[in-house]
């Protein structure tokens, strides 16, 4: 019973210090990249990679045109995937595919979609083995 009460006082205050800490604040993402202002450039594998999206204002719910730019171009194939998601929720599955149009440059259409939590960041991820997969993250306007 002594034991007990003891387990039971110890309980309470490892549940406040773990709501206090890291169990009740789950990391957030934040922008890396300002797309509303123009293009992003990352490293990517073993040079770089550059994402524009038009037209600005880049908004949910409109079609917008995505394009982007590979250096050097080491033999990718024609087409390269490019999955849209929400880093912090579950959106079904939003892939868009690019197609090349010229030695490094690849673009294709696609909508973002609006949530209806009203979050407004986004994470555009080149599927590449390749590549690593390079990722930029964003806001969109609603």
């Amino acid at each position: 019973m002594v034991l007990q009460h003891q387990l039971r006082g110890l309980y309470i205050p490892a549940l406040f210090s773990c709501l206090l800490t890291a169990c009740a604040i789950p990391s957030r993402k934040v922008a890396d990249c300002d797309i509303q202002k123009g293009s992003c450039t990352k490293p990517a594998g073993l040079g770089t990679i550059t994402i524009d999206i038009e037209p600005k204002p880049v908004r949910a719910m409109k079609e917008l045109a995505f394009s982007i730019k590979v250096q050097p171009n080491t033999s990718l194939p024609d087409t390269l995937m490019l999955d849209l998601a929400m880093p912090d929720m579950q959106m079904g599955k939003n892939q868009i595919a690019l197609t090349k149009k010229s030695n490094c440059t690849f673009q294709g259409k696609g909508i973002i979609v609006k949530c209806r939590s009203g979050h407004t960041l986004w994470q555009a991820t080149l599927l590449s083995d390749q590549l690593k997969n390079p990722s930029f993250t964003f806001n969109v306007r609603e």
